[in-house]
């Protein structure tokens, strides 16, 4: 009887087993259907709702999620009093944090005091152009309305279509779910660098994606006349890249078009504002030799079972250094981050010298225009002051360039610095002749002090920013769900005051 009862035991063992090898084998097989289907997510145009795609990509759905876990604030104006004086007269100088998630681009342009406060669609200050990298409804707005039609007006207009945070469609074909460069200035900045597309392998695909972003631009404007006879105003994203990628080369593209983003409000000097380069230094760097792409530390893949896939938590590769930086590097993790910890340190040091530099140089000229100075007398100073400025700030406005590109960031911030003293040298003798001897830049060791120097009302902007969040933006808001363009369950976070680090 106890024989026949472990007979029976073990019987019933090795069917369960077998139901749940079954159960493995059936459930492995459906995830490699999957994998290997390409669902098509929308026939014609863009799905810009990536609660759409979620369906047939789960896994990549909910990894991006994670990317909303990204909720510190890091007031950069604090951090680096210096920069309200680097950028005074333009809206950098008021309002600056530290970028954050995909998930949160969208709500962040809306909040920032920089996009200003139009109190209706048809007024100021900023223009269409200023949606262009924050969300997937842009190509599809584009592919609606026209590239040219898209740009014209300002920045308000288009409050109720632009209204899906950075997702799938920025990156993937909605109707086949390849990579696809959905921003059309991007492929006419190829272009311009002599960029064959039939020859773009996938692996470079996987960085060109987020270079439609991650990159340097400025809005070309131009006025044209419209259908009714009046004038309007068009600003196009271009990228300045037909002389090459280096900082220098860039410099002297805007030197010949006499472009500048607006005049410094201290110095008068014509300024450039750096975007965010990444994808221009990374080509100057290590990983960019070795054909590393962009994909491949900031979206490391992960094994479900028998599926891999991307994980769309793009992020700091630092966070997850065995996924990421350890599968081509033999250190440690202790060593490998004690490497980044040295390369950033030599970075700050660099970047500290060439800020106070610059910021001094900016309250120089402003005193030695009080003092009398002529325009022939600061014409050179002024040109130092703009490219100094302009290569600190190139090197540093990709935030991870001290690790994509250490050795291109350490030459820029070198010849930022040294600008900068030639400048304050040529300043010292302006205002020698015009009678100011021994002159101290003022202090602005404190947010509150450069942001007093650079001539900035900010409880005036707060005030306006919180009213136009109250009217207008709700508005938006119930447009786009009304219309079918924004999911009433996904969190659009129009609203939402945690990422305005000045209320």
């Amino acid at each position: 009887m106890d024989t026949t009862r472990v007979l029976l035991g073990c019987s019933i063992v090795a069917i369960a087993s077998m139901i749940l090898l079954a159960n493995s084998i059936n459930g492995k097989e459906e995830e490699r259907k999957t994998l290997n289907t390409s669902p098509v997510i929308k026939e014609q145009g863009v799905e810009a709702r990536s609660e759409e795609w979620a369906r047939y990509y789960p896994r990549q759905y909910e990894t991006w999620k994670k990317t909303s876990e990204s909720v510190k604030i890091d007031d950069m104006l604090k951090n680096k009093p210096q920069l309200a004086v680097l950028w005074a007269g333009y809206g950098f100088a008021s309002d600056y944090n530290a970028p954050r998630s995909h998930f949160y681009a969208l709500q962040d342009n809306i909040n920032t005091l920089r996009t200003g406060a139009p109190v209706s669609p048809t007024t100021g200050p900023s223009p269409t152009a200023c949606w262009s990298c924050k969300s997937p409804d842009v190509p599809r707005l584009i592919g609606r309305v026209g590239e040219k039609e898209y740009f014209t007006g300002k920045w308000a207009r288009f409050g109720s279509e632009v209204v899906n945070s950075v997702g799938c469609a920025d990156c993937h074909d909605s109707r086949t779910g390849n990579l696809v460069l959905s921003r059309p200035w991007l492929k006419k900045g190829l272009e311009s660098a002599g960029v064959r597309f039939d020859r773009i392998p996938h692996q470079q695909m996987r960085s060109l994606v987020c270079a439609q972003c991650h990159s340097e631009y400025y809005f070309q404007k131009r006025e044209e006349t419209d259908a009714n006879g009046g004038k309007q105003v068009v600003n196009t994203v271009t990228f300045p890249w037909a002389n090459g990628f280096k900082g220098e080369s860039i410099e002297e593209y805007y030197d010949l078009k006499g472009f500048s983003d607006w005049i410094h409000a201290i110095s008068k000097a014509p300024m450039l504002k750096a975007q965010h380069p990444d994808y221009e230094l990374y080509t100057t760097g290590i990983h960019s030799r070795r054909d590393v792409a962009c994909a491949d530390c900031h979206m490391p893949y992960i094994q479900q079972g028998s599926v891999k896939f991307s994980s769309h938590h793009v992020g700091n590769p630092l966070d997850d250094i065995e996924n990421t930086c350890l599968n081509c590097h033999q250190e440690t993790e202790e060593e490998f981050k004690a490497i980044v910890r040295l390369k950033l340190e030599r970075k700050e040091e660099l970047m500290e010298m060439a800020m106070n530099g610059l910021a001094k140089a900016h309250l120089e000229a402003g005193r030695a225009w009080e003092a009398g100075a002529t325009e022939a007398e600061m014409q050179d100073i002024l040109q130092d002051i703009r490219h100094g400025q302009w290569r600190w700030d190139y090197s540093i406005a990709s935030h991870g360039s001290f690790f994509h590109a250490p050795e291109e960031t350490l030459r820029l911030l070198a010849g930022a610095g040294d600008l900068a003293q030639q400048a304050r040298i040529k300043l010292a003798a302006v205002l020698a002749g015009h009678g100011v001897i021994g002159y101290q830049a003022p202090d602005f060791s404190t947010k509150e002090k450069a942001q007093a120097l650079a001539g900035v009302d900010l409880q005036k902007e707060i005030a306006e920013k919180q009213r136009f969040k109250a009217t207008l933006v709700r508005q938006w808001e119930k447009e786009a769900v009304e219309k079918g363009r924004l999911n009433p369950d996904a969190r659009a976070g129009m609203n939402d005051s945690s990422s305005y680090s000045n209320n």
